[in-house]
């Protein structure tokens, strides 16, 4: 049986690409293990799903100053020992890398011993992490055909982002019920992402008495970001974080407001949802959100609101705008030529082994 090690961690968004190959690599004859870092959100969902699962020490590497850049390097080194021990105890046949800073030293660790590693590139332009990974990689999947720009020349292929299958079997009258809302008033679906987001949640709020006597509202606001001021309303509900339930939920959404995560929008395209994205400010971030959602916005996919123009007002006109015109938006994000990558990686997984030495 061929072996495989994905690696990934820090936010859902590394994490749910990779789960969504499991069961095709399963059919293909791969032995799937993970290595995540020792208490990230990897670790819960991935032992949920019943992979065996290995925690090494992670460090976050920073472009800019903090004290913890004096110590954790030496946490990123501590996680390569782990790492080259880990590899030389798996002996995989090949690595999947969906990136975050946990992924680095898995990555340097295989590269050490010769072991073809394939990395998943989500967003426009590399991430730190990325970068320092690249040049070990064989190849590189993207979602964009813009990243080809930022990679080196023959090392990119355009595949998409792996979808859950899971999604797309969802129930709408599931979805209702768990929220306890009607089938009477269209819903409107807010995500956070899974650490949440304060400017979208704060905005969402402020609106909620507008919004509830034309809509219901579902709220995945993020671990911890969940306010007991608004349990009483009705047609409003929220949570930190789901998973089973949310393809149902999905299926129950008439529209989406979200960040723009690539995995998150890539998802929002293949169930072609109409959406509102609220792209993290490059003031807190390296950008790459705007960029994503720019581009979605451009092929007719999104209505894009820059966090610094998020206000009670913009928001209720995104979602006028958005609702009024829904169906183009549909139609938009039906002829996109995206399709599920989960076969054409598959295919590289294969490629790359074969020139193993």
């Amino acid at each position: 049986m061929k072996r495989i090690v994905l690696t990934g961690g820090g936010t859902a968004g590394h994490v749910t690409p990779n789960i969504a190959l499991v069961t095709k690599l399963q059919e293909s004859g791969y032995d799937v293990h993970y290595i995540g870092s020792y208490t990230g959100i990897e670790k819960e969902l991935i032992e949920k799903i019943g992979i065996p699962y290995y925690g090494i020490s992670s460090g976050k590497l920073r472009r800019y100053f903090d004290i913890k850049n004096f110590t954790d390097p030496f946490k990123v080194l501590k996680g390569y020992q782990e790492a080259k021990k880990l590899m030389k105890r798996l002996n995989p046949n090949v690595i999947f890398s969906k990136g975050g800073f946990v992924s680095v030293p898995v990555v340097l660790a295989a590269r050490h011993r010769h072991i073809p590693v394939l990395i998943h590139e989500s967003d426009i332009t590399p991430g730190l992490a990325n970068k320092l990974c690249i040049p070990s990689a064989k190849r590189v999947c993207a979602n964009f055909p813009e990243t080809e720009n930022y990679l080196p020349a023959g090392k990119a292929v355009i595949t998409g982002t792996p979808i859950r299958k899971e999604l797309f079997a969802g129930n709408k009258i599931k979805g209702l019920e768990f929220c306890g809302f009607t089938a009477n008033k269209p819903v409107i679906m807010i995500v956070g992402g899974s650490t949440g987001a304060a400017a979208v949640n704060e905005a969402v709020r402020n609106l909620l008495p507008t919004l509830l006597k034309q809509f219901q509202v579902v709220h995945l606001c993020g671990k911890g970001k969940t306010d007991g001021a608004y349990s009483h309303l009705e047609g409003y509900v929220q949570f930190e974080y789901i998973s089973s339930e949310l393809s149902d939920i999905f299926a129950a959404a008439d529209l989406v407001i979200s960040r723009a995560g690539a995995n998150a929008i890539c998802e929002l395209l293949a169930l072609k949802k109409p959406n509102i994205l609220i792209p993290l400010s490059a003031a807190a971030s390296r950008g790459d959100q705007i960029l994503n959602a720019e581009s979605f916005e451009r092929q007719g996919y999104s209505y894009v609101i820059k966090e610094e123009n998020l206000t009670n007002e913009t928001l209720l006109e995104g979602i006028k705008q958005v609702t009024a015109s829904k169906e183009a938006y549909i139609e938009a994000m039906s002829n996109s030529k995206q399709n599920d990558s989960i076969e054409l990686i598959i295919g590289l997984l294969e490629e790359i082994q074969k020139n193993r030495k």
